[in-house]
């Protein structure tokens, strides 16, 4: 069952976390932006103060927040800067109860603070981001790490704040415990507590870390480990008993103690961290402690205890938000059901699992269900046989024959249902078997299929390759050192016979001639990119961006984990799609400015192009086969990727791709 609480935990252990950045000492930091409020003679320092009270009220009194969140806006005036900044803590005041409208207040500051270009924004940027992917969690873990990566840590880089971006390096080791992948989640958040135990090592942020690491450790079977970070956070927690973090602390002391078999400390442990959820109005985390609790009577074979629990639970409903979570819960209750003998009530919930299942687990949870029908039904025909025979002990003598006679038609009627009940069993899963042949069969053709569509494609990007490097050395090599010769020549003439050194003509075709050469050599030089074959990819690219730069055009080119091991026609294909990106963007757009990102993630490479442009209606894609747009798909479906193309007219265009560097492999 492990398994399954890393991934119903993972977004509420986020969630607690990015919620709340607040001093571990509450009562001095309210006073202190309450006397701001009071004494301050700026309108900008009493907006700052509200918007801060707005994030810390948000879970103790959601009308404080309300209220402070009004009064900030007051303060406001006609500051762009604090305006955008009003849509990011109006976001902070919806977070705990009305996802929907904080997803759009989140994604409001996002579009007004990507207007300044100062760390505080950069700062803020990154939280709105972050908040509006947990706020739509229901698109997934890969949504979230995208945007973690692609989007959360460059701002986070930009604003210089080492603290920030170490709370997030312990959001993204969160994700990737939550995706089993333990040593590079644990790798991420040491970096955290390194860099926070050297800059502020009594923040929030490092007691996060702390915890984390129990978290990590616990799951990844390290109890010594996450002893180590439990007493830390302890001892942080220690001189701030009322601190809000606590129930935090309290749910991860269970975890340790449920890892170490200390059942008892664990339940001890949940119900103490339950009196501050309920304190502290955290309903979550109040819910996340009642699974604790059902854990630890599990461990303990209480499945009566357990079963209570998760009734409550399924009743209250905070947990069953997302169909995996109420998938996971609901199988719980089906085999706690089971262990305790209910085999109807297993059969419901199972049957309720059944349905939110994924399809890939289709056929083991139908034999599942089956195995609990069949039991279900055997008990209750050894009922219906036990109340028979109780009729028959208190019948007459005279009616023996005919009881026995019904009781035999009966027992006959039972054999005959279960030798119906095989054959159809039998022939629905023959049915079964011979769809999934076909099925399996029309795969195997369709995966034929694009194996040689895949052949073809990269014949002729090599075919096409091998061409430009041909003709480029060709142009350069010949043809350029044939007009080079001839430039040669009429300069001779000019020093040898004086007649000629007078000739303007003779000067203006040889400055003609020093033009067709650059030009040659601009064309050799696109045709086959020498900077990328000394150099490598990033340095190609760079090379690119500061080509196509010009008055009125700044190109703004960024990169993040580029590794130099990408094989080189996987580097020559990049370096094309991202040449037709610019080319087609500079020619059609219009833009006065160009973000090109590119980066890369263990065998995935990642490339994003906006431009501030006329933009253009993608509907006329549709009817328009361009040979630069079906040269672009043809190279990313050649690298199995993927491309997603957004566009405004007079709000500029964006374009997201996704590439596998080991598809030519």
């Amino acid at each position: 069952m492990k398994k399954y609480l890393i991934c119903l935990f993972m977004f509420s252990t986020l969630l607690a976390r990015a919620q709340q950045q607040i001093p571990l000492d509450e009562k001095r930091h309210v006073d202190s932006l309450e006397n701001v409020l009071r004494s301050a003679k700026q309108d900008s320092a009493k907006a700052m103060a509200s918007f801060m009270l707005v994030e810390y009220w948000k879970f103790k009194d959601t009308t404080k927040s309300k209220r402070y969140l009004l009064q900030g806006k007051q303060f406001v005036g006609k500051s762009a800067y604090l305006r955008a900044l009003s849509y990011f803590y109006e976001g902070q005041y919806y977070y705990t109860w009305n996802t929907g409208k904080a997803s759009a207040a989140f994604a409001k500051a996002q579009k007004a603070l990507s207007a300044f270009r100062t760390p505080d924004a950069y700062g803020k940027l990154a939280a709105a981001w972050f908040n509006y992917a947990l706020m739509n969690q229901s698109k997934g873990y890969n949504f979230i790490t995208n945007i973690t990566i692609n989007k959360v840590l460059p701002y986070a880089e930009k604003s210089g704040d080492h603290t920030r971006l170490a709370f997030f390096y312990t959001q993204l080791s969160t994700i990737l415990m939550n995706n089993y992948q333990f040593a590079k989640a644990d790798d991420y958040n040491n970096k955290a507590i390194a860099l926070l135990e050297k800059t502020t090592p009594k923040s929030i942020n490092l007691l996060f870390a702390y915890l984390s690491g129990v978290s990590i450790n616990c799951y990844d079977k390290k109890s010594a480990a996450a002893k180590a970070f439990l007493e830390k956070a302890k001892a942080m927690l220690a001189p701030f008993p009322t601190s809000l973090n606590n129930t935090l602390y309290y749910y991860n002391e269970a975890l340790y103690y449920t890892t170490t078999a200390q059942f008892d400390e664990a339940l001890k442990s949940a119900d103490k961290g339950i009196v501050l959820a309920k304190r502290y109005n955290q309903t979550q985390m109040y819910q996340q402690f009642l699974f604790r609790k059902y854990d630890a009577y599990v461990q303990q074979k209480n499945y009566a205890q357990a079963q209570r629990i998760l009734l409550g639970i399924v009743k209250e409903g905070t947990l069953l938000t997302s169909v995996n979570d109420r998938a996971m819960i609901y199988g719980e209750l089906a085999k706690t059901s089971n262990l305790l003998g209910d085999y109807k009530q297993a059969y419901l919930w199972q049957s309720k699992h059944q349905q939110l299942t994924d399809s890939v687990h289709k056929s083991e949870t139908e034999l599942k269900i089956n195995e609990l029908e069949t039991k279900y039904r055997t008990a209750e025909n050894q009922k219906r046989i036990a109340y028979l025979q109780a009729q028959n002990k208190q019948a007459q003598l005279k009616a023996k024959n005919e009881r026995l006679f019904n009781w035999l038609l009966g027992m006959g009627c039972l054999l005959l249902l279960a030798i119906l009940g095989l054959v159809a069993i039998s022939a629905r899963n023959q049915r079964k078997l011979v769809a999934q042949r076909e099925i399996n069969h029309q795969q195997q053709l369709h995966e034929l299929e694009q194996k040689q569509q895949l052949k073809i494609t990269k014949a002729m990007l090599d075919g096409e390759e091998h061409e430009r490097e041909r003709v480029a050395r060709d142009l350069h090599d010949g043809l350029g050192g044939m007009l080079a010769g001839v430039k040669i020549g009429l300069s001779g003439l000019t020093e040898t016979k004086g007649d000629y050194a007078k000739d303007k003509d003779l000067y203006r075709i040889i400055g003609q001639l020093d033009s067709s050469v650059t030009e040659l050599r601009r064309i050799a030089r696109n045709l086959l990119p020498e900077t990328l074959l000394k150099f490598g990819l990033e340095v190609a690219l760079k090379d690119l961006s500061e080509f196509y730069m010009r008055d009125g055009l700044h190109i703004d080119f960024q990169t993040f984990s580029i590794t130099k091991d990408i094989a080189l026609s996987v580097q020559l294909n990049i370096y094309r799609i991202v040449q037709e990106l610019l080319s087609n963007a500079v020619k059609h757009a219009q833009a006065k400015n160009i973000l090109l990102q590119c980066s890369q993630n263990d065998s995935v490479f990642f490339i994003t192009l906006e431009d501030d442009g006329i933009g253009f209606d993608t509907a006329i894609l549709e009817n328009r086969k361009g040979m630069g747009l079906e040269n672009l798909k043809n190279r990313i479906s050649y690298l199995k990727g993927k491309f997603e193309l957004r566009s405004v007219i007079n709000d500029g265009t964006s374009i997201n791709i996704e590439l596998n560097t080991n598809a030519d492999a």
